[in-house]
């Protein structure tokens, strides 16, 4: 199992960096072979359920996943979201969350504990680093793009 923590600081306020980050469908255009689709009614909150689907025709692999904690940013308090994946084959858990930052801006961080089934912890280093840099990718892409 592998943990990394992402850390930005967009000039966006809070209610922004929260919405841009939390629109699940615009994850699978910042994350290379991905579709992402929310399969539950919304608005989003705890029991929301969305499903990343990742990789070509019979080399596709889904990677479900709960909203178990949802707190919107409110009264320039801090936002906090936090997906529990349920799969079989991808594991673990990710946190989004936006805090007030330097200058005005936002504070966001990306946690993450990630597992794949199977993968021998040999290969965690490995892991930690393309989770890294897919997920750096994506979060400054969603960041980016309104």
């Amino acid at each position: 199992m592998v943990d990394f923590l992402l850390q930005r600081t967009p000039p966006l306020p809070l209610d922004e960096a929260w919405r841009r980050l939390t629109r699940w469908p615009r994850h699978g255009d910042a994350v290379p072979l991905t579709r992402v689709t929310v399969v539950t009614d919304p608005p989003t909150g705890v029991g929301t359920r969305v499903v990343a689907r990742t990789g070509i025709g019979p080399f596709a692999f889904d990677d479900p996943m709960e909203v178990t904690v949802w707190r919107p940013p409110a009264d320039g308090e801090p936002g906090l979201v936090r997906l529990t994946k349920r799969g079989q084959v991808v594991l673990g858990w990710a946190e989004l969350e936006v805090r007030p930052g330097p200058g005005g801006r936002t504070r966001v961080l990306w946690r993450e504990e990630l597992r794949i089934r199977g993968l021998p912890s040999l290969f965690d280093p490995l892991l930690v680093r393309a989770s890294r840099a897919v997920f750096g990718r994506a979060v400054d892409s969603l960041l980016r793009k309104g």
